[in-house]
């Protein structure tokens, strides 16, 4: 079963059934970033995927919002959804609106899986960011792509795959630029919402990023294992930022693996009954 729909201002899409799995992406992309994965996850569970706040086809609400907003716009899919317990996993930006998601909701998480994120970032790290930003507003966001995709995914595969390149290359720039420009703030300054905070997570958690990221460091995906407490780490070796576009299998089956160890009981795996509303709400069927 495939449904995509809107959830008031929400783009969803829904593959599959079985026990709930949301997808939460990171800046610049939509819920199509994870298509490679399908259909593996989608055999065995019910997928989740949306697009986040000025991103896809969810417009932007304000220039003003903040990490807690994306976090709400989660919480909002889950209520609209009917969801009771579900597993959880965010790629990039979608590892602090995920972390937040969860200091707050841990009871309603099965699992968390945080793949590609930034933790304690030094003063350079995000200075970094930060430059990236002021070079996107004087030069436009296409002059943030060459570096970005060198960060992103390994010259073998670049120089193999030029299809996918194009797809990502694309994807960035349908993204407004004002919308990036808001998100990537936030990405930049999302620190300060969960460092230190993050212990208050209790579900079991999985961190994990490629080791060749030069980012989204394997060190940060340490330290938030250290920090959660039923939390382990599998780095990835060989890949960079993007492992679920350069090695769909390798990401896919690390998900299936820690997935499937989750308890099966109805209480962690089920979701109540569908409110009117989405059923209202569903703008295609296919």
């Amino acid at each position: 079963m495939t449904d995509t729909f809107s959830l008031g201002d929400t783009r969803v899409r829904i593959d599959g059934e079985g026990p709930d799995v949301v997808l939460v992406h990171g800046v610049g992309c939509d819920l199509h970033m994870w298509d490679d994965l399908f259909p593996g996850l989608a055999d065995r569970y019910r997928v989740i995927r949306y697009d986040t706040l000025g991103h896809g086809e969810t417009s932007l609400p304000s220039p003003d919002i903040t990490l807690k907003d994306y976090a709400d716009q989660l919480d909002a899919v889950r209520s609209g959804l009917g969801l009771s317990r579900f597993a959880l996993v965010g790629f990039s930006m979608g590892v602090p609106i995920s972390q937040l998601f969860a200091i707050g909701n841990s009871a309603d998480l099965a699992g968390l899986v945080l793949m590609s994120g930034v933790y304690d970032r030094a003063p350079d790290q995000v200075k970094a960011i930060q430059d990236r930003i002021v070079l996107a507003r004087s030069e436009g966001t296409s002059a943030l792509m060459e570096a970005a995709l060198e960060r992103w995914l390994s010259p073998e595969f670049r120089a193999a795959r030029p299809d996918a390149e194009a797809r990502i290359r694309q994807r960035f720039a349908d993204n407004p630029p004002e919308n990036f420009l808001t998100a990537y703030k936030i990405f930049a300054e999302a620190d300060p919402w969960v460092v230190g905070k993050i212990g208050a997570i209790t579900c079991p958690t999985l961190t994990t990023t490629g080791e060749d990221d030069p980012g989204s460091r394997p060190s940060m995906s340490r330290a938030m294992a250290d920090e959660i407490p039923n939390a382990r780490y599998a780095g990835m070796p060989g890949l960079r930022h993007m492992p679920m576009v350069e090695r769909p299998d390798v990401v896919r089956d690390l998900l299936l693996g820690f997935l499937d160890g989750l308890p099966r009981d109805g209480v962690v795996w089920s979701r109540t009954g569908l409110p009117q509303a989405h059923l209202l709400c569903r703008s295609a069927r296919r």
